[in-house]
């Protein structure tokens, strides 16, 4: 491990701190904001419906755009404005091992699954009509939930392992695998403040959904920030 980074041990209750700093910048700048991840969205949308290599692609770009809105939270919390070309920082900041790092959380995802598989998860539908196949889709998954909790539990862990990676890419020239073990690192220092965060960041979604999904437009941009908000102080040892 690089001795120059430090890695802060913080408390169970830092993890609701990152949210609440989060939502502080966003109330400082809503409409730059919803702006930036509502451009964000169209274009990881966009991209999952292109054939072939459309879905790739998005998986491979998702670190590049949680750079670009670490470093659009770092220019805000600096004094300074808050630019849709914000959205793009992230592929002027080490670009390819931020793309490493999208190929390698993708990776760790469909091993996921496919080893889930193995346990008996159907991983495919099976054929016939679209209402037809998603009843028996749901049908085959009787008697193994167990299979789908356990499946989604392992890819919120990976997710959680690398959350501070792409900002870790962008500030300090890291390249995956290096990004990769600090963050891991940084996430069981901090286990009990990254469950709170977490949680409340589940809360949030939840009743973000209840009203038409409305809240969408606030929950969504306060988790784009909170990715900077949370590697600052743990990295940064930012109070």
């Amino acid at each position: 491990m690089d001795a120059s980074i430090k890695v802060a041990e913080l408390g169970a209750s830092r993890g609701a701190g990152w949210i609440a700093e989060a939502f502080k910048l966003f109330r400082k700048a809503p409409f730059p904001w919803i702006a930036l991840c509502s451009a964000w969205i169209l274009i990881t949308l966009t991209l999952l419906i292109l054939p072939l290599v459309g879905q790739a692609i998005a998986n491979f770009l998702q670190p590049v755009f949680f750079a670009s809105f670490a470093i659009a939270a770092y220019k805000q919390a600096a004094g300074e404005r808050v630019l849709m070309a914000d959205l793009f920082a992230g592929f002027r900041r080490n670009l390819r091992a931020l793309v490493n790092l999208g190929v390698l959380i993708l990776v760790a995802v469909l091993a996921i699954i496919f080893a889930m598989g193995l346990l008996g998860l159907p991983v495919t539908a099976p054929s016939g009509g679209e209402a037809a196949t998603i009843d028996e889709y749901l049908e085959s998954l009787r008697g193994k939930e167990w299979l789908v909790a356990a499946t989604f539990l392992a890819i919120v862990v990976v997710k959680s392992a690398v959350w501070f990676a792409p900002p870790l890419i962008a500030f300090h020239g890291m390249s995956a695998f290096e990004a990769i073990r600090w963050s891991v690192y940084a996430a069981i220092s901090n286990l009990g403040a990254l469950i709170v965060y977490g949680a409340i960041l589940f809360a949030i979604f939840f009743v973000a959904f209840i009203p038409w999904g409305l809240g969408l437009v606030v929950a969504i941009p306060v988790m784009a920030i909170s990715s900077y908000t949370g590697y600052r102080e743990v990295f940064e040892a930012a109070p």
